[in-house]
This record gives C-alpha cells, sequence and structure tokens, in this order.
C-alpha cells in the first residue's frame, strides 16, 4: 500500500505541476526562455562551476563537496550542443558497459523541478528500485525503461540525459560500490513530458548492475 501511495503522489505532483503550467499560454521561445532563467537560477543558487567539455575530458572528473577530489567545488560540464549539465559523484568500481553488450540496471533517483525545487518523483521509499536496460552499438547507446516510477509516470522512454552518463560510469553490483549521478536536464533531453511542458529537470541518480550482467 505504502509502495502505491508513493507512485500515486509521484504522478500527482507531475500533474498538478502541468496544469499550473497552462494557467499562462507562452509561446515555445517564451517557455525556452523561462527555462534557460530557471536553469541559471539553479546553477547560482547552488554555487555551481561550470566547466567545459573540453575540460571535463582531461581526467572526466567533476569535483563536488560529496567525493571530491576538491571538495571546495561543486563542478557540473556543460554538454554546450544540448544543454545537459552533469555531475559524476561516484563513477563506481566496475567496468563500463563494452560494444554490442546490453545491460539491467537498477536505478534510485529523485526528479526535481528545477523551476521549484519541488520533487516530481522519485522511489527512494519502494520497495524496487526502477529497471531499465541500456545497449551499446559502437559508441550509440539505446535504453527502456521496464519497471518503476519513471515508466508509470512518463513511458519506458529514458531521458537522453540518463543515457549520456552511459560513456563515463561503471556501476557494479549490490555488494560493490554504486555509480551515482546529478544531471540537469533541459525540456528536450529529459522526459517526453518534460519535453511537450517545457520544463528543466534535475535528477540525482544511483545506478547498481543486476546479478545477470
Amino acid at each position: 500500500m505504502k509502495k502505491l501511495i508513493y507512485i500515486l503522489l509521484g504522478i500527482v505532483s507531475v500533474s498538478s505541476f502541468l496544469s499550473s503550467c497552462k494557467e499562462e499560454e507562452e509561446t515555445y521561445a517564451e517557455q525556452k526562455e523561462r527555462e534557460a532563467k530557471q536553469v541559471r537560477a539553479w546553477l547560482d543558487s547552488h554555487d555551481v562551476d561550470v566547466i567545459t567539455l573540453k575540460e571535463f575530458l582531461k581526467d572526466t572528473i567533476t569535483n563536488n563537496p560529496e567525493t571530491g577530489p576538491d571538495k571546495t567545488r561543486n563542478e557540473y560540464v556543460l554538454f554546450e550542443d544540448n544543454g545537459v549539465y552533469m555531475q559524476i559523484v561516484r563513477r563506481g568500481e566496475g567496468r563500463r558497459i563494452s560494444s554490442d553488450e546490453m545491460w539491467y540496471l537498477n536505478a534510485r533517483y529523485v526528479e526535481t523541478y528545477v523551476g521549484s525545487g519541488d520533487t516530481l518523483t522519485m522511489n527512494l521509499y519502494q520497495q524496487d528500485p526502477d529497471v531499465f536496460w541500456v545497449k551499446r552499438v559502437g559508441d550509440s547507446y539505446t535504453a527502456s525503461f521496464q519497471s518503476g516510477v519513471m515508466s508509470l509516470a512518463y513511458g519506458y522512454t529514458v531521458p537522453n540525459a540518463w543515457i549520456m552518463t552511459m560513456p563515463f560510469i561503471a556501476p557494479v553490483l549490490y555488494n560493490g560500490q554504486s555509480a551515482k549521478v546529478r544531471l540537469i536536464a533541459p525540456h528536450n533531453q529529459g522526459t517526453q513530458t518534460a519535453a511537450s511542458s517545457v520544463y528543466p529537470a534535475f535528477y540525482e541518480i544511483v545506478i547498481t548492475k543486476q546479478q545477470n550482467n
């Protein structure tokens, strides 16, 4: 029963947010400008140090207060081609997915509306994590949810921002160090609902591999 309540609360929070967005009709250009202002305000209020992809690729490290190595900094790498901001809190102690492999992954996450800081959905109190598969072919990655809160709220499409983390993390089984990432996803890199309603979301995600990988 508790599991169902948390799922319903998450879906209701999304529905309430979307209803409030429709109260004021905006053009798409106005919606994108609002979104950009919300992201800038989030970055400022969370003291984010933005680094370039070129800087990030030197060592693929994003300093952060939780794991460092420089805990005085809160770095996110900006992917300028799509506007996603990514912070790798923990890479994990496993290995990265190889080409022509398909993995099943478990995710514990919180999804937050960047504009207000309100939680949209999460599964921290669910008995089971969200499950999704990811497949790599060359340098291309595809993914789909199999079960969990995200699939109930938004369908089976995995946000592109989530998929973008795959080349940089090495999740392991439950008894090892999981991967942990934080993302700021603009509307067109998030859920299908975010894309249609034009809002940015913040994600904190802990990812582990399933035992059959």
